[in-house]
Order: structure tokens, then sequence, then C-alpha cells
């Protein structure tokens, strides 16, 4: 009685084996280091950035460890977080808006721990320090914007018609035609109810006539204004992701919050303007005609092309802006060049139909538009230098085509370049678009040494709750104490190794979880050692055992399932640090059950298994 089988034994240690391989990472000690890349994402980290880097801080006689050059970024690495800092203001003075500078931490973990997948636990912003945002995304700009885009291509579409329109706008999230007479009213009601088509959601426009003034009132149903929203909220959430990635930054997070908000945070970026730089790199795509020849100025841009050496008048009329691209990839044409293959949605289809049938062999470009700052070194009052920053917004010709043929929904661009431009050109396509404005609700900036006292802070209370645990437990419990000790030692590896293999960020809240988690881990041994006591009264001290145990199952699986239970609710309506805590306790529900039904299971079975035994203490 009270024996494990060889299996079990085994399947327990093997368990606990990969518990502390998996958590052995995290006693290597991340190292500071800053990452640098070209500002422009079109260009990779090479030598000469390299030399550069190396160059500008030996000049001012920075502690470097080493710094090399790893996947399209320069890597230098710091012995402390003084010289990591004093290094980014050099980099920063040194570089301007030729490369983007961002604080890090290199693990430094063993080569054979990474190729069995170990790597340390994440830390999140509270832990690490960085920056966080909160943006708002000003849907009504982006409702506002399509129903202009929608209202300019009905104008188009009358004056194609000769239906004659007395007056046109476009306010309050509302077109309004007024029709000098009849006639044109009823055709352009037929054209209108066309492009009101039933979806899933119903019909895309609420469209009130006034027969007798000839006037149709034309504006988004509530149920469009949703599916604009999620669809602004969703392509902002994609493009912010992509243009933060570019940065390097170490496990950035980039989430929706509600209905139109999202949460940006840069763990090691410890500058709130260039992060904002960084968001701000956001843009937006245009498809315009290239202008012909003898068009008014009035009605004429004209642009750089991307490489700087070419110009090109474009009509001011935009055909298609970016938020309307749904999916872009690369390809090769019939002659074996890059050719880039693009789909819109169905009002962009239509859109481009209506521009392009009427303009086969002219030229179609795509504008790309960007918010930039402009860096420069200046001197304030007291003659420091400063680095002061400006904005402004950048439009160059990415791509100018000759149209082939009448375009729709989906159609493909030649002439891009080499098959790097096309792929770079799919991925601006995809990506680069922002369908609607934001604007910063909120930021603040968590320090390094904050960052570094929270870790110590947390740390200090694990210990300390771990320790006053196991003092009651030894001395009220004894040997049946000292096996809940050791079971409870083993949750923490198992927490921690789980974490850490499941790429789970670390935050004061998830500390707080960890805490929250050894208090119920010894909750389970307090229920099997009392039921236990119980038994005692009535049986013999294996039996007592045996039975302590098995009865006691139910209760500690009903209460810790319950707790699960609300742990994943947390995790599901919960967001940032909710979700940490939520994470940690999850886990530290299901590895406390493990601990203390198994682990303490096996040691007391190793202790008093097959022993008879004639009076227990417990």
């Amino acid at each position: 009685m009270n024996r494990f089988s060889p299996f079990k034994y085994t399947l327990i240690l093997l368990v606990l084996a990969l518990g502390v391989l998996y958590a052995l990472p995290n006693l290597y000690p991340a190292q500071p280091a800053i990452q640098v890349a070209y500002t422009d994402s079109g260009k990779s980290a090479d030598q000469s950035l390299l030399e550069t880097v190396t160059t500008s801080l030996e000049n001012k006689s920075v502690n470097f460890d080493e710094i090399i050059l790893r996947d399209n970024n320069i890597v230098a690495k710091f012995f402390s977080i003084e010289d990591q800092l004093s290094a980014k203001t050099i980099l920063q003075r040194a570089l301007l808006d030729d490369a983007i500078i961002a604080l890090n931490l290199e693990p430094s973990t063993p080569k054979w721990l990474k190729d069995l997948g170990g790597r340390p636990l994440k830390l999140g912003l509270d832990l690490s320090g960085g920056v966080h945002f909160l943006l708002e995304v000003d849907i009504e700009s982006a409702l506002n914007s399509r129903l202009e885009a929608q209202l300019n291509s009905y104008r188009k579409t009358f004056r194609d018609l000769k239906i004659y329109l007395t007056d046109s706008s476009s306010k309050s999230m509302t077109m309004m035609f007024e029709f000098k007479d009849s006639e044109g009213f009823t055709k352009a009601s037929s054209i209108i109810g066309k492009d009101n088509i039933i979806g899933i959601n119903g019909a895309l426009y609420d469209v009130t006539e006034n027969i007798e003034r000839n006037l149709i009132s034309v504006a988004y149903t509530d149920a469009s204004i949703k599916e604009i929203r999620d669809y602004a909220v969703g392509q902002n959430l994609t493009t912010l992701r992509n243009r933060v990635n570019e940065l390097g930054v170490s496990e950035p997070i980039v989430q929706r919050q509600g209905s139109s908000r999202i949460v940006v945070e840069l763990p090691g970026v410890q500058d709130p303007t260039a992060a904002k730089k960084i968001i701000g790199k956001t843009a937006n795509l245009e498809f315009r005609l290239e202008a012909k020849p003898n068009a008014s100025r009035l009605r004429k841009e004209e642009f750089e092309f991307k490489d700087g050496f070419r110009t090109a008048y474009l009509e001011k009329n935009i055909v298609v802006t970016g938020d309307r691209v749904t999916n872009a990839s690369t390809g090769f044409d019939e002659n074996g060049r890059s050719q880039v293959n693009i789909t819109l949605d169905m009002q962009g289809g239509r859109s481009m139909q209506r521009a392009t049938g009427p303009n086969i062999g002219r030229g179609l470009a795509v504008l790309f538009v960007e918010q930039k700052s402009k860096s420069k070194i200046e001197n304030d009052d007291d003659g420091n230098e400063i680095i002061t920053q400006t904005s402004y917004i950048e439009k160059r010709i990415i791509s100018l085509a000759t149209i082939q043929a009448n375009l729709g929904a989906s159609f493909r661009i030649t002439g891009v370049g080499s098959p790097q431009e096309a792929s770079e050109l799919a991925l601006l396509l995809r990506a680069g678009a922002l369908a609607a404005p934001m604007k910063f609700v909120e930021e603040r900036t968590v320090g390094p040494s904050l960052g570094k006292e929270n870790i110590e802070t947390g740390f200090r209370s694990v210990v300390i709750g771990f320790m006053l645990v196991v003092l009651f437990m030894a001395f009220y419990y004894g040997m049946f104490g000292i096996a809940a000790n050791v079971a409870l030692f083993s949750n923490l590896i198992l927490i921690t190794g789980i974490m850490s293999l499941l790429g789970a960020a670390l935050s004061l809240p998830g500390i707080a979880g960890i805490v929250l988690t050894v208090g119920m881990a010894v909750d389970a041994n307090v229920l099997i050692f009392s039921r236990i006591r119980e038994e005692l009264k009535t049986k013999n001290p294996q039996s007592a055992i045996n039975d302590g145990f098995s009865r006691a199952f139910v209760t500690i699986f009903d209460a810790n399932v319950t707790t699960l239970i609300a742990s994943l609710v947390l995790y599901t309506i919960g967001t940032g640090p909710v979700k940490g805590f939520a994470i940690t306790l999850s886990i530290g529900i299901v590895t406390s059950m493990f601990t203390a039904i198994l682990v303490t299971r096996s040691i007391v079975n190793l202790m008093y298994g097959g022993r008879n035994i004639k009076e227990l203490k417990i």
C-alpha cells in the first residue's frame, strides 16, 4: 500500500526535469544592449553602419562588450545600463534620422540551452521599463473620408451619364445630392440603389429621398458603421505592428482595447518622442492617374519617385486609397519580370473600374504618403546641445505603370523593378495603409531603474511569502510539511519553466499571481493533511494516508477548477496587466495540482510506503 509504480515515479521525475531545464535560462542575467537599424525599411544594416556605430562609441570612450551584425540590425552589448544609456545618446546624435536606436536586453543563455528551445522569461513593461501609449482611432474621420471619396465617385458617374446636379455635399457623415430635374433624380436613385447591396449585415446605406425637391440623402447604416470601425481598427493594428517591428524592440505589444482604441507598449524604449516617431511612421497609399500633358496646373501635382531622381505629374483626384487594398502579393509576368498582384475591396474595385475604363494607355501611379520627423542638433538657452524634431508629410511615387485594360477589384502592376522592390511594394500595399487617423489618449514611461526596483521588490515578496509558508509547514506538519515544501519548490520551478517555454511575459501582476499560487498550493496540502488526521482516528496509518489523499482530491479538484474558470474569464475579457495575472494564475493552478497531488504523494510514499507504521505524527 502507498507505493507508486516505477512508471509513475519516472513520469514525475521527467516532468520535474523538464521544468528545471526550461527554468535554467532565467539564472543567466540579461545583458543591456542597443539595436540599430536604418530608418528606411528598404535598407538592411551593413558593414558601413557597423563601422559608424563602432567608431562613434570608441571616440567617446564608451565601454562595450561586442558589436555585431545580426538579422539586418546592428546589436551592441554593454556591461551596464549606464553605458547603454550613454551609448544611446551618442548614437542618436551621430546618426540622427538615418537610423532608429532601440534599447534592448540580450539574453546570455548558453548555446546548448538555446538549441533545446530554452529562453528566459519575457519581462513586461513594468519590469523592463519602456513606454506605454493608448491611441484612439478617429472613426468619424474614416467615415467622412470614405463618404467624400464616394461623393467624388458619384459626381463623376453622374457627369458621365449627363445627370445634372444643382448641389452636392458631404457633411455630418451624410452625402446629399440635389438634381436639376426628375429624370436625373430617377436615374441617380437607380444607380445608388444598385450600390446599396444587401449583405450579411444588411444594407450598406440608409437612403432618404425627397421627390418634391429631387433630393437624395445617403448615410451609412449602423451595421455598416460597425463594419467600417472594425476594419479601420484592424487595419491600423496591422500597420502599427509592421512599423513597430522595424524597430527591433524586444517583445512589443500592439493590441486592441475596446471598440476603437489600441494599446502600444515598447519595452526598452525610454524616449517617448522617439517612440512617437516610430508610431508616426504609419503611412497611407494613394492610387492616382498620371496627368495628361495639357492638363491645367490647378488639376495636377508634381511628385518625386522614391529613388529621388525622377518626377511625374499626377492628377489631384484620388482614385483609391490604401485602406481599400485587402491583399497584395508578388509574382512574375509572361516575360519573367516582377509584378505585384493587388486585390481591392468591393468599393475600391468599383472606383478603380470607373477610373481606368476610359483611361487605358495612361499611367496609374501608387503614391506613398508618410508622416516623418526631421531631427537636428541645436543649443538651448544654457548652451547645451539638444535634438529637436519637426514633423512633415512626405509623398513619393513608388510605382507608375501603364493601364493596359479596364481594372477591377483584382489587377496587377508591372514594371516595379527587381523582385526585392516588388516584395517591398507588396508589403507597403498590405500593411502601409492607415485606415483612419489616430490620436494619443494616454502615454507613460517606465524607467529602467524603476523596472529594476520592481523586479527586486517582486522577487523579495515571493521569497518572503515562500519562506514564511515553508517555516509554518515544517513546524506544524513535521515530515509531511517537509514533503509539502519540496512540492512547493517544485511548483515554483514548473511555473517558471512553463512560462519560459510558452514565451509568456512576466509582469508585476504576474508576480502577484505567483504569490497567490504559493498559497493555493499549500492550501491543497493542508486539505490533504487535515483529511489524513481525520482518517487516523478510525484507521491505521497506511490506510489513513491512502484515504486522506484519495478523499481530499475531489475537494482540491473542485476548488482549483472554479479558480481556473475565473482566471480564464479574466484572460478573455482583460487586457495588459490583467492578462498577465490570469496567465500566471492559470499555469500556477495546473502545476499546484500536479505537485500537491502527485509530487507530495510520491515523497510521502517514499518515506512511509510499505513500512509497518504503528504511529504517525502529523
